[in-house]
């Protein structure tokens, strides 16, 4: 490798593009559609930048070594002003990813739910309810229609970061969830029926979530979708018996 090839440390900026023109091609000959693929992009990037932003902010705290006030006072200053930029950096990026036709909706809009956003809640819901319970006894057409009532009562920005408040969640609620699933789940004392069947399907963690933030939007969109009332009030119920 020569001199110019070594002191290369960075990707520039048309390995960057060729890196990702390439993924958008793999990704379309897939059937992944440009719109979705473009937006997994951007939120990788908006995500990538959010980290760094929280990384200098955790790193620059303290200056390296006793250098003195003043290079502290200076390093400092200028560890936020980097943390500022990366801030400001990532919620373009955020926002370029969610509302990337500027004649489309605002990212605080709640516009129709995508496909792809139902396969990214998807992704989201399944590891969180398999370490409560087993696989689902819900057919998947449905829970694809449950969890399009869930995201219905959020922003596209909400959606972009569903994934990291249902975690939140099920960590903060894990005690009672457990007992939720272990009662009325797959395998549970109560056998599965009509009014409980929700707590057997991976969405039952979204909906919960969701009947906690946004009880009345939750409704709403259920009776929009015409998804059975009886499963909502059951799965209130079996909440309310956990606590």
């Amino acid at each position: 490798m020569n001199a110019a090839g070594e002191g290369r440390q960075q990707l520039d900026a048309v390995s960057v593009l060729n890196a990702k023109q390439t993924l958008l091609q793999l990704l379309a000959r897939a059937g992944v559609y440009s719109g979705d693929a473009e937006e997994l992009i951007g939120l990788v990037e908006a995500g990538a930048l959010s980290l760094a932003h929280r990384e200098v902010g955790r790193s620059g705290r303290s200056a390296p070594g006793d250098k003195g006030e003043l290079y502290e006072s200076g390093w400092l200053d200028g560890t936020q002003a980097v943390a500022d930029e990366l801030a400001g950096l990532a919620t373009r990026a955020l926002r370029h990813a969610v509302a990337s036709d500027p004649s489309g909706p605002s990212p605080d809009a709640s516009p129709p739910v995508r496909k792809m956003q139902v396969e990214r809640a998807k992704v989201a819901v399944m590891p969180l309810y398999l370490s409560f319970s087993t696989v689902s006894d819900l057919d998947p057409e449905v829970s694809d229609q449950v969890l399009t009532a869930v995201l219905g009562t959020m922003t596209s920005r909400q959606r972009a970061a569903y994934a990291g408040v249902l975690t939140e969640y099920a960590s903060v609620n894990r005690v009672r969830l457990e007992r939720l699933y272990a009662r009325y789940g797959p395998g549970g004392t109560i056998a599965i029926h009509g009014r409980y069947s929700l707590v057997h399907s991976p969405t039952s963690v979204a909906v919960l979530e969701r009947l906690a933030a946004a009880p009345a939007r939750l409704r709403e969109e259920w009776d929009a979708a015409e998804l059975p009332p009886a499963w909502l009030e059951g799965l209130t119920m079996a909440w309310a018996s956990t606590a």
